[in-house]
């Protein structure tokens, strides 16, 4: 079965970022954005008291404290004081959750740090660290470092599939800065395929093994709403039942 999240709740301030009021009647899980890439507290509130209006399971959404890069952009930091990040990022979004009744569905590094933790064992091990103390599932990448890490360290693993991103002939992930829109139609039949096959087509035409648990689509990519209403339509028969 699978669940479709949506990374979002990126406004700030008087700064508008994706249709999140949209997009909630075609996802299941809302990756909430915690302050340190975008949003901040009325904004986390706001999309916290928004999913709990639509149904929708809340999950954080740390990064690393990259206001003004929007958390797309490599740093070094250490283990101890990721962790540290990460903590205080969650339980931001935690208090908010707790002030409307709701759980804490998960964990998902946004951005670099994602990306990061899918490679490097130290920023695998402190994203662990973090979950160890709220004892939810992390989000990641099929055959991946932070996969064998967060496993290891006993943490329900959930494998992302990316509806509006591109793959590396190595699997890796293309992150842009700025996403630009997709066809919702090859979306749809991208995601169909990763979900009926677990396999999906690279940039340099040969194809990957992916998991897809869980599909994504970013609330900052210019059409997802239609990408949203299209893959879940395709998926349909596989949805998990909110």
């Amino acid at each position: 079965m699978v669940v479709i999240n949506c990374d979002m709740g990126e406004a700030y301030g008087l700064y508008k970022m994706g249709d999140d009021k949209a997009l909630m009647p075609h996802i299941d899980v809302a990756n909430v954005a915690c302050g340190f890439h975008a949003s901040d507290f009325n904004h986390m509130r706001k999309t916290v008291q928004l999913a709990k209006q639509f149904g929708v399971k809340v999950g954080a959404h740390p990064s690393l404290p990259d206001l003004q890069g929007f958390g797309r952009r490599e740093m070094k930091i250490g283990r101890d004081e990721l962790t540290n990040c990460l903590l205080y990022q969650i339980g931001a979004l935690k208090a908010f959750l707790d002030a409307e009744g709701m759980a804490l569905n998960h964990i998902k590094p946004h951005g670099a740090l994602y990306g990061m933790a899918s490679r490097n064992e130290d920023i695998a091990e402190a994203v662990a660290d973090a979950a160890d103390v709220y004892k939810v599932p992390l989000l990641g990448m099929k055959g991946t470092l932070h996969q064998q890490v967060y496993e290891r360290r006993g943490h329900a693993f959930v494998a992302e599939y990316y509806a509006d991103l591109d793959y590396n002939a190595d699997g890796s992930l293309i992150i842009t800065r700025e996403h630009e829109a997709k066809d919702p139609a090859d979306a749809a039949t991208r995601c169909a395929r990763a979900v009926n096959e677990g396999k999906t087509r690279t940039v340099a035409g040969n194809d990957i093994v992916v998991g897809a648990d869980s599909i994504c689509i970013h609330s900052d990519t210019p059409n997802a709403v239609a990408i949203a209403e299209a893959v879940r339509e395709a998926v349909r028969p596989y949805l998990t039942a909110r």
